[in-house]
């Protein structure tokens, strides 16, 4: 409001200025003749034009150093100095040069502006383009790597469970081994201390057998008559006899307590070579499928850290990109907001510039054909 009315004013008293010069004119004219009437329409023609001029540069210097237009600066000093020149040098229009200079710039800042709009509008689209890539690409180095990370932590599981199975196994064929080793001798024992047993048992027998045989043979009454001179020992005999049968007792229940170890111990080493069989047959089995699973997911890894490493290549390009748009778009002392404006507010000056050279021009050319008609 502010400024219309400034305008609006300046305007009324640039009009009642040329009024005023237009009567002091026709009275002159009525007073001392055409020539002088023409004389005088030149110095009010040179009057207008001066008091334009004087108005413009100061509203350009003014709009200059409200926006700090190095642009518009440079065009009050180049008014200024037409103005030093001559208001027309038999020109018809004597603003002629002063708007051709304004509209001048006016094209320049319109194009600048225009090519400012396109270069906000590219960024713009760039830049959301850009951010849409940056964070797919992320989502994606985020999935792969969690991916990534999962099956490397499964495949060094898998590995240490297969690594401790194997040491599990080699704990049972050790086991194994030993306990073969110990069969094998308690067998080898069991078979000599057996057959030490059974031949002392038999002899044990045989003695029995004879000692019988000659003791409770037929009876003495049915014998010859033996010389006088030797006699059975009877009595000696039957104890000789009980102690033998004390052996052949001991010998055959030691006979049969070999052979019970001896059936316990082969037993309980068919029981524990049956199960190590069945241990081991299952752990193998696991570290066969662990096997197999580590090494499928490291094949997978593989093939998940070779994209993992494309779509971060992809994205350090995107960030590199980012960082090349962020330095046009983006890291300015100015910012495309704040250009707008200042190119607004000088296209609004210098439009009005304009307007108030053309109303000049017009409210000029009006008098001068008034003072012709005179």
């Amino acid at each position: 409001m502010g400024a219309a009315t400034d305008h609006d004013a300046s305007m009324k008293s640039r009009a009642r200025e040329l009024e005023a010069l237009a009567a002091a004119k026709q009275a002159i004219v009525e007073k001392t003749g055409a020539a002088e009437g023409v004389s005088y329409s030149f110095v009010q023609v040179d009057s207008g034009v001066d008091l334009a001029n004087l108005e413009i540069v100061d509203l350009v210097r003014q709009l200059a150093k409200k926006t700090r237009s190095p642009a518009l600066a440079q065009l009050a000093s180049r008014i200024t100095a037409v103005m030093r020149q001559g208001a027309s040098y038999g020109s018809r229009d004597p603003f002629a040069k002063v708007k051709g200079l304004i509209e001048d710039l006016l094209e320049k800042l319109k194009k600048e502006a225009s090519a400012d709009a396109e270069h906000k509008a590219y960024c713009d689209d760039q830049t959301a383009k850009t951010k849409e890539k940056r964070e797919d690409l992320e989502g994606t180095v985020e999935k792969l790597t969690a991916k990534s990370d999962k099956q490397k932590a499964r495949s060094a599981t898998l590995k240490g469970e297969v690594a401790e199975l194997q040491r599990e196994l080699a704990d049972i064929a050790k086991s194994q081994a030993e306990m073969d080793k110990v069969r094998a001798e308690e067998h080898e024992i069991y078979k000599q201390t057996k057959a030490d047993l059974e031949q002392g048992l038999e002899g044990v027998r045989l003695a029995l057998k004879i000692l019988r045989d000659h003791y409770e043979g037929p009876s003495l009454a049915q014998q010859p008559a033996l010389p006088t001179y030797h006699e059975n020992a009877g009595g000696a005999a039957t104890g000789i006899i009980g102690m033998l049968e004390v052996i052949e007792s001991d010998l055959g229940k030691s006979l049969a307590e070999c052979q019970m170890q001896e059936d316990s111990a082969a037993d309980e080493y068919e029981k524990v070579t049956q199960e190590n069989k069945v241990t081991t047959a299952s752990k193998e089995q696991d570290v066969k499928y662990k096997n197999e699973e580590a090494t499928a997911l490291d094949k997978s890894n593989d093939e998940v850290s070779a994209d993992l490493q494309s779509t971060q290549t992809e994205l350090d390009a995107v960030l590199d990109y980012a960082k090349s748009l962020r330095e046009q778009c983006v890291e300015k002392p100015e910012t495309y907001e704040e250009r707008r404006a200042r190119r607004e507010a000088e296209l609004a000056g210098l439009r009005e510039a304009l307007e108030i050279l053309e109303t000049q021009a017009a409210m000029l050319q009006r008098g001068s054909h008034g003072i012709r008609e005179a």
